[in-house]
Order: C-alpha cells, then sequence, then structure tokens
C-alpha cells in the first residue's frame, strides 16, 4: 500500500501517513477528493486520463480512506502542508491540481501558501471557495450558522444515518434522485464510513467556515471553474461563480442539470472538459 510519512512541522499536530494511488505517466494530474470521501471517488476519471497520457495520483486526506486518522490537523493550512509534502516526496512537477468541493480549499490554500513552482494549472469542480460561511461581511455565503451545526449534530448524534441522507443530496438535482444507481448511492456510504468521525465532524466546520478570498486572489495559474447549475449542496451562486469573478482569466464550465457530484452523475462531460483544459 503506497504511502508517505508527513512530518508536522506545527506544534500539537501529528505525524501522518498519506495512502495515495499514483499510474500512468506524463503531465501529472492530482485529484484532490471532497468531503466525505476518499481517493476512489475519483474512479470515472483516473482510467480516462491515464489513457490520454496523463500521471495521475489521487490521495486520502488525512482521517479518511487508508490515510492515519489522527485527534488533529483538520484545518487548511495542515491540509495544503499535506498536499506539499507529497508533491514533494513524489518529485511531481508541472502538475495540475484538481480539487472537488472541500479539495478546491486545498489548490487555493496551497497555491497561496505553498506558492506554483511545482503547479502549471488548477481545477476548482463544484469547490467551496471562495468563503461558504454566511456572515455580516460575507451575506452571500451558503451555510449559515444553524445548518452548519445541524450538519455537526447530525454527524455527532447519526453519522451513519447523516451520511447517508447527505450522499442522497451529493447526487440530486432538483426532485431527481435517479442520477445514480443504488449501488452507486451505497458505494458513496461505503467510502464515507471507515473514515475518522473526528475527522468527519472536524472537516465540517473546516471547508464551511474557511475564509479563502485572499487565497483565491493569490491564484496565478490557469484554473478552470467547474459546476453544476443544480448543486444544492455547494451551489453555483455562492462559490464557483464568485470564484471565476475573483481569478482573472479562469475558465467556467457549467453543466446544465448536474448535482454537487458532478464527476459522477455527468462523468462524460466532466471528462471532456476536464481533457479540454489539459490539452490547452
Amino acid at each position: 500500500m503506497p504511502q508517505i510519512t508527513v512530518k508536522s512541522e506545527r506544534p500539537g499536530v501529528e505525524d501522518v501517513e498519506l495512502h495515495y494511488e499514483d499510474s500512468g505517466s506524463g503531465r501529472p494530474v492530482v485529484l484532490i477528493h471532497g468531503w466525505p470521501l476518499n481517493g476512489r471517488s475519483w474512479q470515472a476519471q483516473t482510467d480516462v486520463l491515464t489513457a490520454a497520457g496523463h500521471r495521475v495520483i489521487t490521495y486520502d486526506r488525512r482521517g479518511f480512506g487508508e490515510s492515519s486518522q489522527p485527534a488533529n490537523g483538520y484545518d487548511y493550512d495542515t491540509f495544503a502542508a499535506d498536499l506539499a509534502a507529497l508533491l514533494e516526496a513524489l518529485d511531481v512537477r508541472d502538475a495540475t491540481l484538481v480539487g472537488f468541493s472541500m479539495g478546491g480549499g486545498e489548490v487555493v490554500r496551497y497555491l497561496s501558501r505553498h506558492g506554483s513552482d511545482r503547479v502549471s494549472r488548477a481545477v476548482l469542480a463544484a469547490a467551496v471557495p471562495p468563503y461558504l460561511h454566511r456572515t455580516g461581511d460575507n451575506p452571500d455565503g451558503g451555510l449559515d450558522d444553524a445548518t452548519i451545526a445541524e450538519f455537526e449534530n447530525g454527524v455527532r448524534t447519526d453519522r451513519a444515518g447523516f451520511l447517508d441522507g447527505f450522499v442522497t443530496q451529493f447526487f440530486q438535482a432538483g426532485d431527481r434522485t435517479d442520477l445514480v444507481s443504488p449501488a452507486q448511492h451505497a458505494e458513496a456510504v461505503e467510502m464515507a464510513l471507515p473514515a475518522s468521525p473526528t475527522a468527519t465532524l472536524e472537516c465540517i466546520g473546516a471547508f464551511s467556515r474557511t475564509d479563502f478570498r485572499e487565497d483565491v486572489a493569490a491564484v496565478d495559474v490557469p484554473v478552470l471553474v467547474i459546476h453544476g447549475d443544480s448543486d444544492g449542496i455547494v451551489p453555483f451562486e455562492v462559490s464557483g461563480k464568485r470564484s471565476h469573478e475573483a481569478i482573472t482569466g479562469s475558465q467556467l464550465v457549467v453543466i446544465e442539470g448536474a448535482p454537487h457530484g458532478l464527476n459522477v452523475t455527468h462523468a462524460d462531460r466532466f471528462n471532456e472538459e476536464l481533457l479540454r483544459f489539459l490539452a490547452q
């Protein structure tokens, strides 16, 4: 099982083992998964990308999948440092970082804190930046305190039941709940359940309350923003639209009828747009 050890330089933050998969050859594409899943959630993309001549790297965020499950370190400075350690350990250069949902936060925080020496472009896919939390200085945020608390309480009191319901919303577009099969739904739940309960809970606050506006403004590589117009979890208007407007020269693709989990429900279109961007 391929793993790297990430030594923490921050007091009180534990060292971890990060599980990763590395396949293919060519210009590297690093796929960063969303909450509450793991690197297996990219299976509709990995073979397509390797067949197109790319080296494809996926990894499990700390606390998820087959990576270590520490008691702490569930903040974006640490997540970005984990990503930096992975890129360095695997000597990844000229990479495209693709961040889905929560993973989009890693992308912009990494670029703002660690620079773009190893990165040539980035993709924000149904991603949480620039700032989901609805506050006085961010009235257009999509999540108010009550909604965040509802998520956290659901994980605390009935994590399995909450995650099952969340996966339904993950793949739901409007009234349509038939965009994935029952087996695909079950597979997503099965990815989420082995994660650390602490990680599952702590990451809610991380992705919902972290302000990425300065990180987004610091991005200095070509960016593709891809989002579904029927995303009920990270709505396009409060995330993808605002990131596109904030990143000079970014490209925008809005997929009609696509929910949050568009890389699964609309995999063909998602892959087509991703390959088009990579070929530029």
